[in-house]
């Protein structure tokens, strides 16, 4: 049984990495974020016939002699913590250096001491700015548009430069745009749903002629056990994206949501405190996944605009029920 080490576990696509590879019987050792309230995030919906593989440890990522201890006996290093969220970074970029950076410094550096097999970082579509070509791929220049994307992009060689110099087996998986059920009302998938579901009549949004490639939470969930379960060698020191090779305007997703929700609205958009400053907006992201289908077999079912309208129905189902979960505050997220 191959155990896997997985940071940033208690969140949206850490919880349910942490629950698909419970299923595949893997034994996991989740760090979640050390807090007073002993809150282990979305880690407390996981099924209880699974937990017999599963180890939650609180900490941090910043501490590296915790970090490095923790890491033991893992075959598989999974690094998913980050400080995220665009707007904070503006506010707080130390933060996001000391997390995102220094973080991942940390992981790697454990990782290297404890002879882990195989290092597995994930960086975001963001590290790519606005699109200079369509689509995206790998070799795409490297654009921070905020401070959060300067620290993955730091994150990111940092974990390359351990690769070539360190020979750790280190691969970079690079998820464009994800959604689905218990994602942060931050994002704006869920804040759109939130606000149809409100009863808003007035939709309250930032830019909405912005395109993203958006991905269900399944199709990444599957990138990453790619990931986990190939011998493929020649995935080391690669940087992979994670994409559908379509994407949607913000505009085209409240139409859809308008329809699944069957109620009409009325867009106010350039909502000021929705805005990112001008120069820091990303105005399309669109993945070319040739690379992840030629090196992972990776083949996202989320592809098609019915499944894409599909995958939204289903998201915004879900927060129709969980809406008013206490770790959702969404009346933040309405105007």
């Amino acid at each position: 049984m191959k155990r896997i080490f997985i940071t940033g576990s208690d969140g949206f696509i850490g919880s349910h990495l942490v629950n698909k590879l419970l299923i595949k019987n893997y034994k996991v050792t989740a760090l979640t974020y050390y807090n007073s309230f002993n809150d282990i995030g979305w880690l407390r919906y996981i099924d209880k016939k699974f937990k017999k593989n599963l180890k939650i440890v609180a900490g941090d990522v910043r501490d590296f002699n915790f970090i490095n201890n923790l890491i033991k006996k893992s075959d598989i290093v999974i690094h998913l913590a980050a400080l995220i969220g665009i707007p904070y970074s503006y506010k707080s970029p130390k933060s996001y250096i000391d997390v995102n950076v220094t973080g991942t410094f940390n992981i790697l550096e454990s990782s290297k001491n404890n002879n882990i097999k195989k290092v597995i970082i994930t960086s975001t579509s963001e590290v790519y700015g606005s699109a200079q070509k369509l689509p995206m791929d790998e070799n795409h220049p490297l654009s921070a548009q905020s401070p959060y994307a300067a620290s993955k992009i730091g994150a990111d060689q940092l974990s390359l430069s351990y690769f070539k110099t360190f020979n750790l087996p280190v691969v970079i998986i690079r998820p464009f745009n994800t959604f689905g059920p218990r994602q942060s009302m931050r994002a704006v998938i869920p804040t759109i749903i939130n606000q149809f579901l409100k009863n808003k009549k007035n939709i309250f949004l930032g830019s909405v002629d912005t395109y993203r490639d958006f991905n269900f939470i399944d199709d990444i969930v599957d990138g990453f056990i790619k990931v986990v379960i190939s011998k493929n060698k020649k995935i080391f020191g690669e940087q992979i994206n994670l994409g559908t090779n379509k994407f949607y305007s913000i505009n085209e997703i409240v139409k859809f949501i308008s329809s699944i929700s069957k109620k009409k609205y009325k867009l106010i958009k350039n909502k000021n405190e929705r805005l990112r400053p001008k120069n820091s907006e990303v105005d399309k992201l669109l993945a070319c996944n040739k690379k992840a289908i030629r090196l992972l077999n990776y083949s996202p079912k989320v592809v098609s605009k019915k499944s894409f309208f599909n995958a939204l129905k289903k998201t915004y189902n879900w927060y129709s029920i969980n809406q008013n979960l206490p770790i959702y505050k969404t009346s933040d997220y309405i105007e």
